[in-house]
């Protein structure tokens, strides 16, 4: 049994039009060469990395066919799938907020939920012990019918209505640990008691409106939400008590199937999108703790999906590390950024506010 690693080369092509950073240009914004924050190169350097280590021969290496119509249409209605394949197939455009996207915008944000589904059908048919698919376009904004914060598809709402609907799993643990919170998964999920989802994310930052401790779901999916939003500045220590005192505890009360980490990369200390002080460690001790919240819960059936992250120096050590603890591999790719971060970690009395701000939250979430 190994890790699998879900990639494609297209979804690198996906194109973000006309905007300077998060600003539409025009007036006086003028074009950047890279446009979107949301580029390619943090995706692609990510892979180069893993090739140019060797890690990449310890994985098995797949691509993964598109998602369906019949895999799309579970999650998001037929309007939005025709409004958003003509406007692909016309040049491209815009149809929410802040989702550009080029011609064939749509093919590739299909493809990238297709890396989802596949990696997590491998992980529940018991292919692979655990597997990472990159995915792009991102997916956790995008709710059935409203992309937004660079996302088309919700690539992970996608994979689980699928191999829900092939009868692989039912009750199935979604852990966001992007920056930003997970809007639309918790949407789509809003009211579901059979998938449990848990954001932990900048408090505040995208989107401004939603986030709070206290939406917890409605109707039969009341409680079965949880977010936690961490003040600005938390860093390695702060992450990794979040991960003890709030999901450890809502993953072992829940008891799922199959754990799904939506992986960003934004929380990172470099990163442009957001004001945290993760490193490529944190991100590596949070996986490893989610390893054993599977090995523990659910035979070890993990998958990560590739959500946000814009530093293209930084993601790919970050992703590099993550890999290197999902696999077990003896390859290490060395943090260039390490010694400066850990010098930039908050001190003290910053970790004893934020440990006193997670167990807060954490009494007021029953864990």
């Amino acid at each position: 049994m190994t890790t699998a690693f879900y990639s494609d080369e297209r979804c690198f092509w996906h194109g973000g039009g006309n905007y300077a950073f998060t600003l539409p240009v025009g007036g006086l914004v003028q074009p950047l060469a890279g446009g979107l924050p949301e580029n390619p190169e943090t995706k692609r350097r990510l892979k180069n990395l893993i090739d140019v280590t060797g890690l990449s021969r310890h994985l098995a290496m797949r691509g993964a066919e598109a998602a369906t119509d019949a895999d799309l249409s579970r999650v998001h209605p037929e309007s939005y799938l025709s409004a958003f394949r003509a406007m692909s197939d016309s040049g491209g455009g815009e149809l929410g907020l802040r989702a550009p996207f080029g011609r064939d915008g749509f093919e590739i944000a299909a493809l990238s939920a297709g890396l989802a589904t596949g990696a997590l059908r491998a992980v529940l048919k018991g292919e692979v012990a655990n597997a990472y698919a990159l995915s792009r376009p991102p997916g956790h904004h995008c709710t059935a019918d409203w992309p937004n914060g660079f996302c088309l598809l919700n690539n992970i709402a996608i994979a689980i209505r699928a191999v829900q609907a092939e009868g692989l799993a039912r009750r199935i643990a979604v852990v966001d640990w992007d920056v930003h919170h997970g809007n639309g998964t918790e949407a789509i999920f809003w009211e579901d008691p059979d998938v449990l989802t848990i954001s932990l994310h900048q408090e505040r930052n995208y989107p401004l409106d939603t986030g709070a401790v206290e939406a917890r779901g409605g109707g039969a999916g009341a409680g079965f939400n949880v977010n936690l939003p961490l003040p600005p500045g938390c860093g390695h220590a702060a992450y990794l008590a979040a991960i003890g005192r709030v999901v450890l505890p809502a993953l072992h009360r829940f008891r799922p199937d199959v754990i799904i980490v939506a992986c960003g990369f934004d929380a990172a200390a470099v990163d442009p999108l957001g004001r945290m002080l993760a490193t490529a460690d944190t991100f590596r001790a949070m996986t490893r703790a989610m390893m054993q919240a599977a090995d523990a819960l659910c035979g070890g059936k993990l998958v990560l999906v590739h959500e946000g992250g814009y530093s293209e120096v930084y993601v790919p050590f970050c992703g590099h590390a993550v890999l290197e603890e999902l696999s077990g591999a003896p390859v290490h790719a060395a943090d260039p950024f390490a010694a400066l971060l850990d010098k930039r970690q908050p001190d003290a009395r910053f970790d004893a506010f934020a440990r006193t701000w997670i167990e807060e939250a954490a009494t007021a979430l029953g864990l």
